[in-house]
């Protein structure tokens, strides 16, 4: 039963005022990094400004079809829509154009199209229908290498495209898997990955492998209910081995731009000439855009007044560098403006995901809210050389058709579902 004959407004429009502030102030951004010259065209679309203002046209029309359709589509067509969007990506090693190295778009006409950017929403749909599956539970091993499996095609077929940053976007899902009940020991693992990880390339594997193992045998030793001496040294062996490993995929598997950016992060570099030649290099879009943004101060230079903005010190700043745009011209004010844009829109989209009554929706909702963090992170991050430059974009505000249309989707087809929990009583 339904409230009333504006069942089909009821929606939320805190989430949706948020995505149009941030489509609207990166739409800003994006003139400012791309014009060129004193007039400006809106509608250019020989310009990236131009296109964009195109791009968020069509997105209008696109939200209003995603909004029109049923609620019970997304969940019964969940799988079929995965498959399909599997299948677009495996075209691309055959339809595919090169771009910069990674062959991840279709070239239609004068545009491209990025399936690996709708892939997420594809997932996100399949993982919430087979967790909500009654016969699901994450507590068991058969169940989480299924759920694994879903998650693992797509990261792949991204990975064998050359787009290895992208593929890391999937890492999000196991925030949704430990909310839904997957043991901690995961989170844990994960964390001591991390750990070491960069304790192995920051200092050294055999340093790294006698602090862990002073550790664990002192956990061992010291706890009243004692852990088996055979797990105990199993998980010694493991660490010392991971250890190891990491320094060796560092040194013979990963490219050598990959590996700058890393020793850059991790300041493993000492030489004073080696750092100087590798910030012109590989590194110079992450130099400029630190000293773009450091140059804002408080509050900025102002709008389209940015120096190495307006002189495309920065290369390509209207796309995965957009937040060095809003550092420079708008200062600490604007950054952290948009910081609270994103963060109030996770909050919003976690309170609704724990609103929702279906469990599909329930983790859908996480699975929005877990790529989007992921993105915002990692692009903020990047940007302000927190973390390896990695090259993702800034959701609803970087750039691009793809990216603007796959968050659109990924956003409003929560929204749609929970407007079916608004409606019916």
């Amino acid at each position: 039963m339904y409230r009333d004959n504006n069942k089909y407004f009821q929606f939320d429009w805190l989430t949706i005022i948020l995505f149009l502030l941030l489509v609207g102030f990166g739409w800003l951004n994006i003139l400012s990094a791309s014009h060129v010259g004193d007039t400006v065209d809106y509608f250019n679309i020989d310009q990236p400004y131009g296109k964009q203002s195109l791009f968020i046209l069509l997105t209008f029309a696109l939200i209003i079809l995603i909004l029109s359709i049923e609620s019970k589509f997304y969940e019964r067509f969940s799988s079929v829509i995965y498959i399909v969007s599997m299948l677009s990506m495996v075209g691309l090693f055959i339809f595919g154009k090169n771009v910069n190295g990674a062959t991840a778009w279709y070239g239609i006409g004068g545009m491209t199209i990025q399936p690996s950017e709708f892939a997420k929403a594809a997932t996100a749909l399949a993982v919430a229908k087979f967790i909500s599956d009654l016969n699901i539970d994450l507590k068991y091993f058969k169940d989480q290498v299924k759920v694994l499996i879903i998650i693992a095609i797509p990261a792949i077929l991204v990975v064998l495209q050359n787009d290895t940053g992208s593929a890391l976007v999937y890492t999000a899902f196991f925030f949704v898997f430990y909310r839904e009940g997957l043991p901690r020991i995961y989170l844990i693992i994960g964390v001591l990955l991390a750990a070491i990880s960069i304790s192995s390339l920051k200092f050294d594997d055999i340093s790294t492998s006698i602090v862990i193992t002073l550790i664990i045998l002192t956990y061992h030793f010291t706890r009243r209910r004692k852990p088996a001496l055979i797990k105990t040294i199993f998980t010694i062996i493991a660490c010392v081995i991971l250890s190891t490993g990491v320094e060796f995929l560092y040194d013979n598997i990963l490219q050598s731009h990959q590996k700058d950016r890393i020793s850059l992060w991790l300041r493993l570099e000492k030489d004073p000439t080696r750092i100087a030649e590798m910030r012109r290099d590989i590194l110079y879009n992450l130099y400029e855009s630190e000293k773009a943004i450091s140059s804002g101060g408080l509050t900025g230079k102002g709008f389209m007044q940015g120096t190495r903005t307006t002189g495309k010190f920065v290369p390509e700043q209207h796309t995965d560098y957009i937040f060095s745009t809003v550092g420079e011209e708008w200062g600490f004010a604007g950054t952290s403006f948009v910081v609270i844009l994103f963060v109030l829109l996770l909050l919003r989209i976690l309170h609704l995901a724990e609103l929702q009554k279906s469990q599909f929706s329930r983790v859908y909702g996480y699975s929005v809210a877990a790529i989007l963090f992921f993105h915002f992170m990692v692009n903020i991050g990047m940007v302000m050389g927190l973390i390896p430059t990695i090259g993702i974009p800034l959701p609803f505000f970087s750039y691009g058709g793809s990216g603007l249309w796959a968050f659109t989707i990924l956003l409003f087809i929560f929204i749609k579902l929970d407007s079916n929990r608004i409606n019916e009583w």
